[in-house]
């Protein structure tokens, strides 16, 4: 078992200032065992990473990149991204989550649906903008592509902006693009800026698209400690230190849900999805193969589990799998 003390980051005794006074013990030692034991059965499983109050107490590395190295993160870059997005209106890049898509943008295709007009950052953050997936099985069409933006923005409406839940990683790289075109820099300069600087973490660059616009949901590369210090961020209610990085009352309004994954009923917010597991309120981002960040903020804890990534995914029952992880370490915790 390791302590390792994670820089700028402001132990709370209040869980975010959303769910009263903390009265969390740090996991047992037979927790954290019971944890390495169950992880071993899923071979899948490269890095699980443990923090309480702030600091790591725990890692465990049985295969590919270690705790320390970035890794390919899938779609767990959408959580990613929303911070970047609340540290982005916190600096004054972006207005507010009201602010529309075109305004940010500036320009739109030739030929778009009137509707576009109507979504907003917030639709966006929620995978709420009512076009057609480009994830699933229009998912390569959409990725060999000449713009990936204009085909995300050209496709049809399928629900009204701020309707159901549609995940969508063209959702998440209009955002992307918004940011880009917003900021006059790239998205991976604003990660580093915004978060890497404050956060103290290295954020690597990542693929573009065909103009240039860092891939806006998907193919992050950061290390399961980093990812520790963006879930402890968002713990400590958009605090590092006695830094603000993320707008006062981002956290709360991120992890309340917005809509609802059609696969878990989970509901899902700005990036987060939010669910209960061992009767504990749990936020969590997820990404393709097995890659996850799960904050428990009554527990005081953060963790962070990294899988093998290349195809083919286990799918929804290895996401069920991982959060029987959590529920077991809550569970002998007791």
């Amino acid at each position: 078992m390791r302590m390792i003390a994670l820089p700028l980051l402001l132990t709370c005794t209040i869980a975010c200032g959303l769910s009263g006074f903390a009265l969390a013990n740090p996991p047992s030692a037979g927790a954290l065992q019971t944890l390495d034991q169950q992880a071993g059965k899923l071979g899948r499983v490269h890095s699980v990473v443990v923090a309480y109050e702030g600091a790591i107490i725990h890692e465990l590395h049985q295969g590919g990149p270690g705790p320390a190295t970035p890794a390919n993160i899938k779609s767990l870059s959408k959580t990613v991204l929303a911070a970047i997005t609340g540290a982005a209106i916190e600096n004054g890049i972006i207005d507010s989550t009201e602010q529309p898509l075109a305004e940010l943008l500036g320009q739109l295709p030739n030929g778009v649906d009137p509707r576009v007009n109507d979504i907003t950052v917030a639709h966006l953050l929620a995978l709420q903008a009512g076009l057609e997936r480009t994830s699933g099985s229009n998912y390569g069409a959409w990725v060999t592509s000449n713009n990936w933006v204009n085909d995300a923005l050209t496709r049809p409406f399928v629900d009204v902006p701020g309707g159901r839940m549609l995940y969508s990683t063209g959702t998440s790289h209009l955002l992307s693009a918004a940011l880009t075109q917003a900021s006059g820099e790239t998205t991976h300069a604003l990660a580093q800026r915004l978060l890497g600087k404050p956060l103290d973490i290295v954020i690597p660059a990542w693929p573009q698209d065909p103009q240039g616009i860092y891939f806006g949901g998907n193919d992050m590369q950061l290390s399961p400690r980093a990812l520790i210090a963006i879930g402890e961020l968002y713990r400590n209610d958009g605090m590092a230190g006695d830094r603000r990085v993320l707008p006062e009352g981002w956290v709360e309004a991120s992890w309340t849900p917005r809509g609802q994954s059609p696969w878990t009923g989970d509901g899902y917010g700005y990036g987060w999805f939010i669910t209960t597991l061992a009767q504990e309120p749990v936020m969590y981002g997820r990404g393709y193969g097995g890659q996850a960040l799960y904050v428990i903020p009554e527990r005081e804890m953060t963790l962070v589990i990294t899988s093998d990534p290349t195809p083919p995914s286990p799918g929804g029952q290895f996401q069920r799998q991982l959060n029987q992880l959590v529920v077991g370490l809550l569970s002998n915790d007791q």
